[in-house]
Order: C-alpha cells, then structure tokens, then sequence
C-alpha cells in the first residue's frame, strides 16, 4: 500500500446513499488507491434506507481503513499524513455548513477542513433542492477556501439509459477532480458533430 495513493471518502446523512456506493466501488476498483473512510451516524441510517442492510458492511469491506466520526485524533485528522484529497458524498446542508464556517467537531468535518488549509482537492458533492441563501453562502464560502462544490446533476447530454449510468458519470466525475495520476476515468466529452 506505500505506493497507493490515500483519498479520504466522506459519507455524511443527506440522500445520495447509492452514489456513495458507487464512488466507493470506482475507488475501490483502482490498484493504485488506498480508501480512508469516514461515516457520519446520520449516514448509516441513509445508506440503510436507500441502499439496504448490507450497504455499511460492503461499504466498509471496500475501504482500507474505516476511521470512527468520534475519533477525532485519527490520522486523517492531521495535515502530516499525506493524501491525494477528499470526496464528501453526498454532503449534507450541515456538513457543509461546518466545513464552511471551520466548525470541526467530527472527524469529517475535520477531515475536510485539513484539505483546504493544506491546499488538498475537497470534492463537496453538496446533496439538497431547493437551495435557500444561507445553503448559497455556505457553497461560495466553502468555494473560496479552494473547495470544489459539485451537486450531483447528472449530464442528461450523455443519454443515459439508466439509474446506474447516471450514478457511474457522477461518481467517475467526482473522482477525476482529485486528479489522481492516469488518464480521466471519465469517457471524454468528443462534442456534437
């Protein structure tokens, strides 16, 4: 594992629960990733509702290393343990809240807040509809700390024919923001002749 690189994958309570699994899988799938993984309480029980009883323990079967939201001493928690970035998804009105305003009383919310202040990808797959001000302003704010706030709107242009296209676009989009080393896993966009 000492040449994979560590991405930090955030599972906060909003609804999106399948596209966290999918993520997971297209992480999981990749020789080169080592998969650090934070579920917030609220999360467990969505991921339950949407996807089903088994859905934690496979979620965690993918992962590496399965980090405790209490632990707040982990070792993504500090700045000195070197990763390749973080995808939070989805990511509730809450959680961006606190990654907004610097609140880190979880270890996701830390988790995040080490990827803006070391400069690190932060992929905010921001989960909620409609939006209201204080949702507005906490995107921009998170923005301007070097987030990247990505709602999971899916590419309608690409025709997808099912549920499970949409969530495969989505999740390698997510994953090609961190800018892992290797071509996009994203089919490239040839334009409209």
């Amino acid at each position: 594992m000492k040449d994979r690189k560590r991405i930090i994958l955030g599972i906060s309570g909003a609804s999106g629960a399948p596209l966290a699994m999918r993520v997971a899988a297209r992480l999981a799938a990749l020789e080169t990733v080592e998969i650090h993984l934070v579920v917030s309480h609220a999360a467990r029980q969505t991921l339950q509702h949407e996807v089903g009883p088994r859905a934690l323990d496979d979620l965690l079967g993918m992962a590496h290393c399965n980090h405790p939201i209490g632990a707040i001493g982990a070792t993504i928690a500090s700045g000195s343990f070197p990763v390749q970035g973080m995808i939070v998804v989805p990511c509730s009105m809450r959680t961006l809240a606190a990654i907004a305003s610097g609140l880190s009383d979880n270890l996701l919310t830390r988790a995040a807040d080490v990827q803006l202040k070391e400069r690190r990808p932060l992929v905010l797959v921001a989960r909620e509809t409609p939006l209201h001000l204080g949702h507005l302003r906490n995107m921009l704010a998170a923005t301007e700390m070097g987030g990247i706030i990505m709602p999971p709107v899916p590419a309608f242009y690409r025709k997808p024919e099912t549920i499970d296209a949409m969530l495969d676009h989505l999740a390698t989009r997510c994953i090609d923001l961190l800018r892992l080393p290797g071509a996009p896993l994203t089919l490239e966009w040839n334009g409209v002749a």
